[in-house]
Formats: C-alpha cells, sequence, structure tokens
C-alpha cells in the first residue's frame, strides 16, 4: 500500500491525515490510524456502490468519534471469519490480524476460546447462540383432529370441566334443598341427569327445561350463564386467533427433533465456530448433530451465510448458524422461521492482535454505546422486519391464571345459591312445623270434650 498524506476537513477545523503501509502507523494524530478488516455479509457489511455500509460499519463510526482514530475498511481477501489448520496456521480475519496485516477485525465474529488464544478480543458488542433456521412450509406440520382445543390450555380445559361439574352438583342439592322446586307430589323437578343437561344447554347458549323458580337455583344458574358467556367469547376469540396465524406448529423445536426427522438435511458453515462448537460438546444430542454433518460435510456445509440462506429457501434443508443472523434472515424472509431453541449463548466481538493497546479503548466504548442505547438504536436499525406477522408469534394458549376471575364469580356465586337454599329449607322446615303445631293443638282442644263426656 502506498504512504501518503491527504486532508480532510471535519467540525470546521482542518485534519492532517495519512495512509500507512503495512505495520507502520501514523505519529502525532490524537487517535491514530487504524486498518479494520471485514467482510460483507448482510447487515454487517455491504457494499453501496463504491462505499460500505452496514452495522459494523456504523459501529466503527461511531467509535472512531468516541476514540478519535482514522480508519480505512478493507475486506478480507480469503472471505472466511477464521479457522485454525492443520499446519496451525489462521485463515481468515483471525489470520490476517494475527499476521498483522490488519489492525482489527469487525465483523460478527464469535468470541472463543481458541481464537482467543491468537487474537484478543473486545466486550462482545452483540449477543447471540445458535439456531436452526427453517423454511416454514418444509418444517411445519398438519394440525391435529383436536386442534380445536388449542385456544385453551389443558390446564384450563380440566378447570372448565371440574366447574361444569361442580356447578350442576350445586345446582341438583339447591333444587332439592328449595321447597319451591318440589311440585305437588313432593318430588324434586331437577334429577342430577337434568342439572347436567342444563348445565351443558346453558353453556351452548340454549334454551332448557325445567325452568328455576326458587331464588337459589335462580342465583346459581344466572352465575354459570355469566360464566359460559365470558368462556364462550374468550374461546371464540383464541381460535379465530389461531385460524389468523396459521393451522400448523413446528414440527421442530429443539435439536432433539431435527436429529431424530428424516425429512430435512442440516448443517452449517464450514470453519465456522459453530461447526466446532458441537465438535467438542460432550452433549449426546449435540454429539449426534456433529456426527451427522460429519459424515455429509461435503454435502451439507455451505460457504457463507448468503449461500446457507438460498439454500434453506430452495431445498429441504435447515441451518444451523448464530441466532442473531437467523433473525435478521426471517426478518427479511417472511417465509423463514427460526426454531425456538437456542444454545451456546455467546458474543460477537473486535478482534485486535494480542497485547494491542486498542483493546481496552475499544471494550470501554463498547461498553459506554451499551449504556447509552446507542447499540439497541442499531440493533434495532438493521434488523428492521419486512413481515407484518410478529403479532401472531407472540400468541399462547390461555392460561387459568387469565381466567381466574370468571372462575372466582362462579364459586362465589355457587356458595350464596347453596346458602339461599339452605335458608329457603328452613323457613320452609320452620312453616311447616308450625302449621303442624297449630293443627295438633287444635285437634288436641277439639278432642278435649269428647273425653269429658266419655267420663262422665
Amino acid at each position: 500500500m502506498d504512504r501518503g498524506l491527504w486532508f480532510s476537513f471535519l467540525e470546521g477545523h482542518l485534519t492532517l491525515s495519512c495512509l500507512a503501509s503495512h505495520g507502520v502507523h501514523c505519529k502525532g494524530l490524537s487517535g491514530g490510524y487504524l486498518e479494520p478488516r471485514a467482510i460483507k455479509e448482510d447487515p454487517y457489511v455491504m457494499a453501496r456502490g463504491t462505499e460500505l455500509e452496514g452495522y459494523c460499519i456504523d459501529l466503527l463510526e461511531k467509535l472512531s468519534l468516541m476514540l478519535h482514530f482514522k480508519y480505512k475498511v478493507g475486506v478480507v481477501k480469503d472471505g472466511k471469519y477464521g479457522a485454525l489448520g492443520p499446519n496451525g496456521n489462521w485463515s481468515g480475519m483471525i489470520g490476517e490480524v494475527v499476521r498483522k496485516e490488519a489492525d482489527l477485525a469487525v465483523a460478527p465474529l464469535t468470541i472463543t476460546s481458541v481464537r482467543e488464544d491468537a487474537v484478543d478480543f473486545t466486550q462482545p458488542f452483540l449477543h447471540t447462540g445458535i439456531g436452526i433456521l427453517l423454511e416454514k412450509e418444509s418444517a411445519l406440520e398438519e394440525a391435529s383432529l383436536f386442534h380445536f382445543l388449542t385456544p385453551f390450555s389443558k390446564e384450563t380445559w380440566a378447570c372448565i370441566l371440574a366447574a361444569y361439574l361442580l356447578s350442576s352438583l350445586c345446582l341438583f342439592l339447591a333444587a332439592r334443598l328449595s321447597p319451591c322446586e318440589w311440585d305437588g307430589n313432593e318430588e324434586n323437578r331437577f334429577t342430577l341427569l337434568d342439572s347436567l343437561w342444563f348445565g351443558a344447554g346453558s353453556f351452548t347458549l340454549q334454551g332448557t327445561v325445567p325452568h328455576p323458580k326458587s331464588l337459589s337455583v335462580r342465583i346459581i344458574s344466572a352465575i354459570w350463564w355469566l360464566f359460559g358467556i365470558v368462556l364462550l367469547t374468550a374461546y371464540i376469540a383464541g381460535f379465530n386467533f389461531v385460524l389468523e396465524s396459521g393451522s400448523e406448529q413446528l414440527s421442530i423445536q429443539t435439536f432433539e427433533d431435527l436429529v431424530k426427522q428424516r425429512q430435512l438435511e442440516f448443517g452449517t458453515m464450514e470453519g465456522s465456530s459453530t461447526l466446532l462448537y458441537f465438535k467438542n460438546s460432550k452433549n449426546p444430542i449435540q454429539q449426534m448433530v456433529y456426527e451427522s454433518m460429519n459424515k455429509k460435510k461435503d454435502l451439507v456445509l455451505v460457504k457463507n451465510y448468503p449461500a446457507a440462506i438460498q439454500r434453506v429457501l430452495d431445498s429441504n434443508y435447515a441451518f444451523i448458524g448464530e441466532s442473531i443472523s437467523q433473525d435478521l434472515a426471517v426478518a427479511r424472509h417472511c417465509n423463514l422461521v427460526r426454531s425456538p431453541e437456542v444454545l451456546g449463548a455467546r458474543g460477537f466481538g473486535i478482534a485486535t492482535p494480542k497485547g494491542s493497546s486498542w483493546t481496552n479503548k475499544l471494550s470501554v466504548a463498547i461498553l459506554k454505546l451499551g449504556e447509552s442505547g446507542d447499540l439497541d438504536y442499531l440493533r434495532s436499525k438493521w434488523w428492521e422486519s419486512s413481515c407484518s406477522h410478529e403479532d401472531h408469534e407472540k400468541w399462547s394458549p390461555l392460561k387459568p391464571q387469565a381466567l381466574g376471575g370468571i372462575f372466582l364469580i362462579l364459586a362465589l356465586g355457587l356458595v350464596f345459591g347453596m346458602i339461599i337454599a339452605l335458608v329457603e329449607l328452613s323457613k320452609k322446615s320452620r312453616r311447616t312445623a308450625e302449621q303442624e303445631k297449630v293443627s295438633a293443638g287444635v285437634c288436641v282442644s277439639a278432642g278435649s270434650p269428647g273425653k269429658l263426656i266419655s267420663a262422665s
């Protein structure tokens, strides 16, 4: 590279900068001159005409303003992140930093122990993990025959069934206790089967017989009707949401699901830290993932991220890689989806040569950017989604806690209805006892003269 000088006009001041050959840094400037290496990957570094743009370019710009250094970004020659070869030499950006052909490596470069032995890393500027990127049509399974039960969780359905049985029982007992529900033959019109049928009919908003007459039975019926209306409304709203968001579910939720299935091939990027993670893992499932990829490495390992995304879109292929990069692919391609499970929490850092004085300066600056919210801003700027269905992914079946209020009202109504039934029974019993006492007194007074005559 040729040496030279140039002038730039920055914030109203004329600044002298310089361009140095490899390994030579300019002296006398406030921050110095750095030669970062980057790799073209959306949205970190992208070409726009003769210029570069992206998350890493914006990050470099903010760091240069904070630390007052000049820089000129170069793209890594072999297009790789960096892997340790059999001869002990590093490839990619790590190799260029190790050989001091570059001062920095600014990219979605995962911090690993192997790389840390060769270079120094700053504090992470992005946090990620290992996920599975899938094409929706190939990864979705058809809905089951009982998909109509989806709006409520299993626990909620169990609570509804228990509430139905308890309410029917209370209705039966209240009718037995309340004298108003007895007919002329002292028979109760609400048998246990009638009570169950009344509860089911009311729950489906159908008219049922017999009609309640006593206050206690009417209270229990009214509370059950309110309970049924609220539940029915919640079910209709939830089921409508399920239909709009799709009637299928992901068949691959975890890495164990991925290993067990046979429809999709799966792989990762060759020479990546993800491949090394599975190679060194002691987890049986993760060992199976690595063994499967290693057996067919010529077929399932891809050279770069764009190739991986294209393969997922075009064929029955699942890509294992950085979850944060997969989130970007999902944001850009609405027919892609990432499985819920994420392994191996890790971070992306800036690589510097061993012992570089810039490592600590850059780390402190990155921490300040995180505290000020600038890193979050960059994340939202470059990961903006073009899809409009994010809200559907946040839906989940209603749990009992969400309907706890209506269950409480039902319980209070049942207790209140039973108390009223007992009061009605008590009043009826007291009235009957008084009538019998009066009748007995009349009979005694009427029978006394007869006894006197007989005595005489």
